[in-house]
Order: structure tokens, then C-alpha cells, then sequence
């Protein structure tokens, strides 16, 4: 019964080492989704629902039920594997990630869903630009500069697939109205691209806990690593 930690865009396993470190627990795995610092499999397309697959055959290949986590879109990922496959999941926690018919797409990503100016942007997007613009959200920059090193093309082109694929995602994928399994929902209060008002309805709708960060932007595992492992070690232990 592993932990599984699942990570967003642009993003790799990495965003977990923080918080793995301040585990007791040594059953955690935190794959990187394919196209993301790890090689695509052939055939693989890069849409939502390819990455849906992926995240149920590795949870099932892991030995379910799992304590199965995720931030950005790898809590919408979690969302979608929690509704379609219950039998999967022991516990589930999520953060920053929205499957919610209220919500509309922050700029970058609708940037990133128009042809053209996704590819543009994407060309923009060199080291010093996306390290300068993860410093400016609270990351330090040893780390910032060390995620920014990993968004290379093969990435870029994977996250644009991948918004393409989801420009109406809540309309494709129901939002979680209900789970047999505990859930915890995790936020930056001072998140840019989805509000806290968005974790604490999923977290309504399913009776989870909701967990707000002050003085936190997005990216809550790096920023608040030993308080996410708190959370959820006593989470699990529920």
C-alpha cells in the first residue's frame, strides 16, 4: 500500500524530493509523467486522457489501493482516477489543480492552447526567464533555476499537447462530487492561477479537509514541504 505523489506542469518528480525528505514512511513513489524529463512511449499521444491512463496503469502496476497525491495537474489526474477508479485509491490528497465548471483557464495556459502563441510563448520560456518568474512566486533560486533547467522541448511540446486536449476538461472529466476514500485538499492561499475558493469547493463537495497556506503562492511543495508532510503523514494515518 505505497504512497503515490504526482506531479504538474512544468513540472517533474523533483517537486517531491522536499517533501519525501521530510517523510517517515520510505513506500513513496513520484514517477514523472511521460514527455516530462522522461522518454515518451511510443504511441503515446500527450493528451489528458493518455496521461489519465498512464497515472491508472502505474497506480495498479504500484499494488492499490494507494495514498495517492497530487499538485497542479497532477490533482486533476488524482481527480479523475478517485471518480473513475475508486477500488484504487486507500487515501487521496490534492492541491492546485481545479476539475471545476467555474473555473476558467489562467492566461499562460490559454496562451499555451492557441496555436501559434503557445509555441511562441513556449520559444520565450529560456532558463533565465522561467527561473526569473518562479523566483518572483517565493522559490528560492537554487530551486527555481533547477526546475527551470528540466522545461526542455520535448516538455514544451507535451504541455502543449496537453492543454489542447483540455480546453473544456470539466465539461470532459465531471468534477469530484464524492469518494468512499478520505481526501485532503492542500492550497496556497496567494495562488495566481487557480484560487483557494477553488480547493475549498471540491473539498465541500466531498467532505474532504481543506487546508489553506498563508503567505503561499502555487507551489506549496516546495514552499511548505515539512508542513505538507505533516498534513500528510497524519493524513494516512487517519
Amino acid at each position: 500500500m505505497p504512497a503515490f505523489l504526482v506531479h504538474g506542469v512544468p513540472d517533474t518528480t523533483h517537486l517531491w524530493d522536499d517533501v519525501r525528505a521530510h517523510l517517515r514512511r520510505t513506500d513513496v513513489l513520484a514517477p514523472s509523467m511521460p514527455g516530462f524529463a522522461t522518454p515518451l512511449p511510443n504511441g503515446f499521444d500527450c493528451t489528458k486522457d493518455a496521461y489519465a491512463s498512464w497515472l491508472v496503469a502505474r497506480v495498479e502496476e504500484a499494488g492499490a489501493p494507494v495514498d495517492i497525491v497530487g499538485h497542479d495537474w497532477g490533482a486533476m489526474l488524482v481527480q479523475r482516477l478517485v471518480s473513475q477508479r475508486p477500488d484504487l485509491v486507500r487515501t487521496w490528497a490534492v492541491g492546485s489543480g481545479p476539475l471545476d465548471t467555474e473555473y476558467e483557464w489562467h492566461p499562460t495556459a490559454k496562451t499555451w492552447q492557441t496555436p501559434g502563441a503557445g509555441e511562441q510563448l513556449m520559444t520565450a520560456l529560456t532558463l533565465d526567464a522561467v527561473a526569473g518568474g518562479w523566483k518572483a512566486q517565493g522559490l528560492a533560486d537554487e530551486v527555481a533555476r533547477s526546475v527551470a533547467s528540466r522545461l526542455d522541448d520535448r516538455m514544451k511540446s507535451s504541455i502543449l499537447t496537453l492543454y489542447r486536449s483540455a480546453t473544456r476538461v470539466a465539461d470532459d472529466w465531471p468534477p469530484l462530487t464524492s469518494s468512499p476514500a478520505p481526501g485532503l485538499v492542500i492550497w496556497g492561499n496567494d495562488d495566481p492561477y487557480v484560487g483557494p475558493e477553488f480547493g475549498r469547493r471540491l473539498a465541500e463537495r466531498t467532505g474532504a479537509t481543506f487546508v489553506g497556506f498563508e503567505g503561499c503562492g502555487h507551489w506549496w511543495p516546495y514552499q511548505r514541504a515539512a508542513d505538507v508532510a505533516a498534513l500528510l503523514e497524519e493524513h494516512w494515518a487517519r
